[in-house]
């Protein structure tokens, strides 16, 4: 499980390579590659950076039920005319609020869905590290989600519930970028068969000033997300960068026609988080 081991039937534009897939296992395929609609306005906002990431050729959307957007990304599948089949939504169980089995039927009426491909515990509560996996377990099983798995856990937090689950989770998503790299967890990721996907892979931005990444674009004739997009991917980590912009959208589809150099991939592994940018 986590490999990848394949293509997505749709590239991210006409002409370009197609968007590779990770084995969540159970013959769920996630893309590498997704939208992220945190912060991003419930309503058109969310909904028009949806249909312009799947005119992109984007099939990956990620949201949760703590970002209040998912009628506007429901509303926006449902416009873009893709096949269920073809799609692969995530969105997030609040730990906060009432148990997961009843959560999931909100959220499913939100999106307008009958299931999602991956459901992730938002956060852990501290001391319980595994409430509500039971539940999860069980809308699994269910045909609720087709995978699932946890969001801003670590080493320590994830290997704990791993002990104790009888489904290991198939996804932890968190930080991750050259100025965020949390190495000792994308390897415990790899060790226990556990996709890593990333979220704020571009730092909101703030990175894409930086010296070395800048450098490494000029030198490629690419943008400095790109570099950081393709970064992560060639760590075998799913990225969903978020943009509210059609063109920045598109310009991060196109991340999957060229590779870092392993000094590339080597300076970037390097870059001190606490330096200026």
């Amino acid at each position: 499980m986590g490999e990848a081991v394949g293509e997505a039937a749709e590239p991210p534009g006409a002409g370009a390579p197609a968007v590779p897939l990770r084995d969540l296992g159970d013959g769920v395929m996630m893309p590498v590659l997704g939208l992220g609609v945190w912060q991003l306005s419930a309503g058109r906002e969310t909904e028009q950076a949806v249909e312009w990431a799947l005119e992109a050729g984007y099939r990956h959307i990620d949201t949760a039920t703590f970002y209040r957007n998912e009628r506007s990304v429901g509303a926006a599948l449902r416009a873009g005319g893709i096949p269920r089949e073809q799609l692969f939504v995530t969105t997030k169980w609040l730990p906060l609020r009432r148990d997961p089995a009843a959560e999931i039927g909100r959220s499913l009426e939100r999106l307008g869905l009958d299931y999602v491909d991956l459901y992730l515990i938002h956060w852990p509560l501290p001391g319980r590290t595994g409430r509500g996996w039971r539940a999860f377990e069980a809308i699994r099983e269910r045909g609720l989600a087709r995978a699932i798995g946890v969001s801003n856990y670590g080493e320590e937090r994830l290997a704990g519930l791993i002990a104790g689950a009888r489904r290991s989770p198939a996804v932890d998503q968190v930080h991750f970028s050259p100025l965020h790299f949390p190495a000792a967890l994308l390897a415990s990721c790899r060790r226990s068969g556990v996709v890593l996907e990333a979220y704020s892979p571009l730092e909101r931005g703030r990175a894409l000033a930086h010296p070395v990444i800048v450098g490494i674009a000029r030198r490629l004739e690419r943008s400095p997300a790109q570099v950081m997009l393709r970064w992560a991917v060639q760590h075998d980590v799913v990225v969903i960068p978020k943009s509210a912009r059609r063109e920045r959208i598109a310009e991060n589809a196109r991340i999957f026609d060229f590779e870092l150099a392993p000094e590339e991939m080597a300076a970037l592994d390097r870059i001190d988080p606490g330096a200026a940018v």
